[in-house]
């Protein structure tokens, strides 16, 4: 396979990937969905608790996905939604003590799932594809700006 294939093939496996991760992480745990489980670590990597832009942000969900995941996870006791104390505007999220005992009870089937993903990855592997992510990434953020202005 040349390298022009190569890529088109990286491209592809992408989404067909994306799918096939997804479907896998909603059968891992029947209580949350791995969309869920994505904005409740994102969540979580906040110092302060976030605001519902600053995870659809990072996520890359729009305001409505977010606040609707939000007001499901709310309802489901993992986080409170709260208004914030200097923009009324503003709805910050914040985890709960069911969050901590919940996440807390999974992580060892968590670090398995994990293992089995990446079973036959070696240092190198991982490095290497991690690196090729990231790059991915850059590549995606740039072309992103470029196409900015440009809505159907």
């Amino acid at each position: 396979m040349n390298e022009l294939e190569q890529q088109a093939y990286i491209f592809g496996s992408i989404f067909i990937l994306s799918n096939r991760l997804q479907v896998l992480g909603d059968a891992f745990d029947k209580n949350i969905t791995i969309k869920q489980w994505l904005f409740l670590v994102t969540v979580a990597g906040f110092k302060e608790p976030p605001t519902v832009s600053e995870v659809a942000d990072h996520i890359r969900y729009s305001r409505q996905n977010a606040k609707r995941l939000a007001a499901t996870l709310e309802q489901s006791g993992f986080v409170t939604i709260s208004k914030d104390k200097s923009d009324a505007r503003a709805l910050r999220i914040a985890l709960t003590p069911k969050f901590n005992v919940y996440f807390t009870e999974r992580n060892q089937r968590e670090l398995a799932f994990m293992q089995k993903l990446f079973s036959g990855f070696d240092p190198e592997l991982t490095n290497g594809f991690y690196q090729g992510l990231v790059k991915l990434s850059e590549n995606i953020e740039m072309m992103e700006k470029e196409y900015e202005g440009i809505k159907e």
